[in-house]
């Protein structure tokens, strides 16, 4: 998996599903960490209009370019459910954070030849 996250990371447009203006939450916490760090990060929440200044997306397929990396900081069914619209959209590089994976979401990603990275946070690699 070392190999993946490292292609993951070279990428430079991330989307995030779960990003929230909570500071004390996770969804927070990594969408500031990776633009801090340089990285294009599209916040998906349908209930926020922006994050941090930056536009937030009500779902994926409303961020008008496509991005590299899919990033979720959702429930697992949350997770389940987005990822067909991931497949249907043609993202293919899914970044299941902790608490957010399921044995079902992975093996969606495995079965439909997504790239998928589980059990480290973006935020230590």
């Amino acid at each position: 998996m070392e190999d993946l996250i490292k292609e993951f990371m070279a990428k430079k447009k991330f989307a995030e599903i779960g990003a929230t203006a909570n500071a004390e939450k996770y969804g927070n916490r990594i969408f500031k960490n990776l633009t801090r760090r340089g990285y294009e990060v599209d916040p998906v929440n349908p209930n926020l209009k922006e994050i941090e200044g930056v536009k937030c997306y009500p779902s994926l397929a409303d961020i008008p370019v496509k991005v590299d990396v899919v990033d979720f900081v959702v429930p697992p069914k949350v997770t389940e459910s987005i990822l067909k619209e991931c497949k249907k959209l043609g993202l293919d590089h899914i970044w299941l954070q902790p608490g957010s994976e399921s044995d079902a979401a992975i093996a969606f990603c495995r079965d439909n030849k997504l790239k998928v990275v589980y059990g480290t946070c973006v935020m230590l690699n």
